[in-house]
């Protein structure tokens, strides 16, 4: 069927470039004329389609200046329709059509989620950018070309990460991030609560960790030095976190756009901030500081019952909050110098009758994954986590390349491909790093990302369909602001949700930079701070 689509097509999309469609569609047929929005038009929609009749009467407002009506009954024209049909049922459960007549608009899915991503590709694709204004904009004629979009995505899991521990992200940009996913029909918000630096969710049973853990005293200025007698800090404290009525409004948001957020909770590793707030969690024992610099720490949490008891309370607060499948643990870059050669750890070792401390790791891993299969969740983590055995549900973000997604697909795993070659837009976007802000490092440019296959060759069909999607991830250690967030992220992000979206065959390259100069026109006027290519 994709197959098909493209045929039909093709020459007329690649002619048709000034409306901007990103992600590119499976399939989009232009016709003559076009369909002009008025305060006259009716926005019609079934019941059980109701709310997002009202969303979309909601973002037409501002820019307009009408409020148009919603209807449950047919209208006469001119209306935008919105309608489940069953018999699109091939297209998956965000698959739509997408019909423009002179006369009507139609959105039509098999379920709710794909009259959404229609409802994105008519109000901030088709319609002229200026659309996403918040005030009405003079004389402008609001106009729809005749169109017929057949539509489906690629890929189940299309994400975009946020770490919001090495540097707090207020709410408003939380959310603010999630509105800029649903434009570019992402559907998976991984949010990075926990770190060395910081503690951002509250935990009623464990409050320190919030008290303690969510507040560092300074930030380390500049990069790192072998000779810490180098580092200079910042002298006024990096605090916050988020409430739980905080997240619980920021997962409903997520929820109306169809985004699932996916929680991060770290173990064993990167677990400095929880060991300030309760020491015994450590293998010292002793009162640490929340951490202010960057990289990674060696202070990791200690093998114990009583710390798996901790997180597994920790995790009982996490299932409440969040009502998705996923729980990220982290099980990244674990240091395990203060596991090897402490006595109380190899005595552990030796009771539980694993060989090493790759295997001890595994075993804490296994603990969280017995809990969070028990309550009817999946666990997903790093690709460490393959490290001393893989537990038996989970699943894994390969981010060390894309070796370890391959083992874990072989071996009937899920797996998200993140690798830092083509999925770290905390790396520079130029290799005139002068001209930039410090970051992280490395190097990633825009044809790159876009270059991106998350099937690697050599699998088989069954093996194939365990690779869920990818994701871009952002590391904050050098992004303070959601503007910095925004600076690398797009138009990246953008890229990759062409990659994770657009069907393979589809991707051309010329192509896509012509329609990201119409595309950025949409995020100007949505004042995002991009990255403009030079």
């Amino acid at each position: 069927m994709i197959a098909t689509w493209l045929a039909l097509s093709a020459l007329t999309f690649q002619a048709d470039t000034s409306h901007a469609v990103i992600p590119r569609p499976v399939a989009l047929t232009r016709g003559a004329g076009a369909f002009v929005l008025t305060q006259r038009t009716a926005i019609v929609a079934a019941p059980e389609l109701a709310a997002l009749a009202w969303q979309l009467a909601d973002a037409l407002a501002p820019a307009t200046g009408w409020r148009l009506p919603v209807r449950t009954a047919a209208a006469a024209t001119p209306a935008i329709v919105l309608r489940i049909d069953r018999s699109l049922a091939p297209l998956g459960d965000e698959g739509y059509r997408l019909d423009v007549t002179p006369r009507r608009v139609t959105i039509r899915a098999p379920h709710a989620a794909g009259v959404f991503y229609g409802i994105q590709t008519l109000r901030l694709l088709l319609l002229p950018p200026e659309i996403l204004r918040a005030a009405p904009v003079e004389g402008m004629a609001w106009m729809v070309p005749v169109v017929s979009v057949a539509d489906q995505p690629r890929f189940p899991w299309r994400g975009a990460h946020l770490d919001a521990g090495r540097h707090f992200m207020p709410k408003s940009f939380v959310k603010r991030y999630i509105d800029l996913l649903a434009l570019h029909k992402l559907n998976r918000f991984h949010w990075h609560l926990t770190e060395d630096q910081g503690w951002r969710l509250e935990i009623r049973r464990y409050p320190r960790l919030t008290q303690v853990g969510g507040c560092r005293s300074g930030t380390l200025i500049g990069r790192p030095s072998n000779d810490t007698l180098q580092h200079r800090f910042t002298t006024v404290p990096h605090c916050g976190f988020y409430t739980q009525d905080d997240v619980r409004e920021i997962v409903a948001y997520a929820a109306a756009r169809f985004i699932t957020v996916v929680p991060e909770i770290e173990l064993p590793g990167h677990s400095q901030a929880a060991i300030a707030a309760y020491p015994e969690l450590g293998v010292s024992g002793r009162q640490l500081d929340v951490w202010r610099v960057w990289g990674v720490s060696d202070n990791i949490l200690a093998p114990t019952d009583s710390t798996v008891a901790f997180y597994r309370n920790v995790l009982e607060e996490v299932l409440e909050l969040f009502p998705g499948p996923w729980v990220h643990i982290g099980g990244d870059e674990a240091v395990k110098t203060q596991w090897t050669g402490n006595p109380a750890v190899e005595a552990r070792r030796q009771q539980l009758g694993v060989r090493d401390m790759h295997e001890l790791q595994s075993w804490f891993i296994r603990q969280m994954d017995q809990f969070l299969t028990g309550r009817g969740r999946r666990l997903i983590g790093w690709d460490e986590i393959l490290e001393g055995g893989l537990a038996p549900n989970a699943t894994v973000m390969s981010w060390r390349g894309m070796a370890g997604g391959i083992a874990a697909a072989r071996a009937g795993h899920d797996v998200v491909m993140t690798p830092t070659s083509h999925t770290y837009f905390d790396y520079y976007q130029t290799r005139d790093v002068a001209r930039e802000a410090p970051r992280i490092g490395g190097f990633l440019p825009l044809d790159t990302v876009y270059a991106f296959e998350p099937v690697p060759p050599g699998l088989t069909a069954e093996e194939a369909r365990h690779v869920l999607g990818t994701q871009g991830q952002l590391w904050s250690e050098y992004l303070p602001s959601g503007r910095d967030v925004e600076w690398q992220a797009f138009p990246r992000l953008t890229a990759l949700a062409e990659v994770a979206w657009s069907p393979r065959e589809a991707r051309d390259l010329a192509d896509f930079q012509r329609r990201l100069l119409g595309f950025q026109q949409r995020l100007d006027a949505l004042d995002v701070n991009y990255y403009r290519l030079r």
